[in-house]
């Protein structure tokens, strides 16, 4: 009773490691609150799932088997959860801000009548007083998050209902080992006393999942561009840099947009959040869309002609000028010193 529970996806076996990064999150929330930390697994064929699960400190893992539940469906998973939910009553549930967490989430907060933010970058325990009547309220779910378009940092609370909900997008969160001799309880649902026949009206007759081409959120290096960088063909000094520094190119919404590079390769609140130990922002603004998405990397120097530019407020290192004339200086000095 009132505790924290973490929705597991499941892929081919393997616990999603949004999934890790929320149990390793859970676990310090847990922690802060006294309580237990709790996954909840949906899926077909995964004895032993806990041993994924354990690690990362959960205290019970609840496990539904059947060879009906995956791959997932709306219906009987949102049905599964809900119960779950009704009979344990939490007072925080987490999930990814996948395309399995965003269509599930939702479901669950509509069904039980609580609140839910979505894309949150940070979680954090605390108290409020309301202004108006002075009442008070202690260890309230911070749920923080970019909002009004990016142009401030919101932090949203549900005072009066439960559980808390809320999304957490993939590398938000430091992924972290509690122990890899921590154990748990199992508890096997059974499906059946919250399932009705009609959950099951769709069928997956073919699913094909297209695989990751380009892997930036794994970088230790990652060379970023923004619109300032000014075309597609000045990208490709950007690629010059990547190649001799071992890393990955990325770019910023805006650069995206510009069609200076791929969707795939965005970094930011709509991208991919990356944690690199070094990154180069390259005529990047630094706008708190783009922040949110890497502002957790070890070593940020920032190259930019503006020298007011936000992004310079969180870099380690500045370098005013042109990039055009700065990138290559940078290859051949790197190249120079590595002989």
């Amino acid at each position: 009773m009132h505790n924290i529970f973490v929705y597991c996806e499941i892929e081919d076996g393997q616990v999603a490691e949004v999934s890790l990064e929320l149990l390793s999150k859970g676990r310090s929330l847990a922690n802060r609150l006294k309580c237990k930390l709790e996954a909840v697994v949906i899926g077909s064929d995964i004895k032993g799932i806990e041993k994924q699960i354990f690690p990362f400190g959960a205290d019970v893992v609840h496990i539904a088997d059947d060879n009906r539940l995956y791959p997932y469906l709306t219906l009987p998973h949102a049905a599964i959860v809900r119960g779950l939910f009704e009979d344990e009553k939490p007072q925080i549930g987490l999930f990814g801000a996948s395309s399995v967490g965003r269509d599930l989430a939702p479901r669950i907060a509509s069904a039980l009548k609580c609140g839910l933010t979505a894309d949150c970058t940070s979680l954090e325990i605390g108290d409020h007083t309301e202004n108006k009547t002075q009442k008070e309220y202690k260890d309230l779910l911070y749920q923080i998050r970019p909002a009004f378009g990016g142009n401030i940092i919101a932090t949203i609370i549900n005072p009066e209902t439960r559980p808390q909900l809320a999304t957490v997008r993939e590398g938000v969160m430091k992924k972290e080992h509690v122990s890899s001799d921590h154990k748990g309880i199992v508890k096997n649902i059974d499906p059946s006393k919250w399932l009705k026949d009609e959950d099951f009206a769709i069928r997956i007759i073919e699913r094909h999942i297209e695989s990751r081409k380009v892997n930036i959120k794994n970088a230790g290096i990652i060379v970023a561009g923004g619109y300032g960088v000014g075309s597609k063909e000045n990208f490709r000094l950007l690629y010059d840099l990547a190649a001799v520094l071992g890393g990955e190119v990325a770019g910023s919404r805006a650069a995206v947009d510009g069609g200076f590079i791929e969707h795939e390769r965005q970094v930011g609140q709509t991208g991919v959040t990356v944690r690199p130990k070094l990154y180069i922002a390259c005529g990047i603004s630094g706008q708190i869309q783009h922040r949110a998405g890497m502002d957790q990397s070890a070593i940020i120097i920032s190259v930019n002609n503006d020298p007011h530019a936000p992004i310079n407020q969180i870099a380690d290192y500045t370098i005013i000028g042109d990039i055009t004339e700065i990138i290559p200086k940078m290859i051949k000095f790197y190249q120079k010193n590595t002989k």
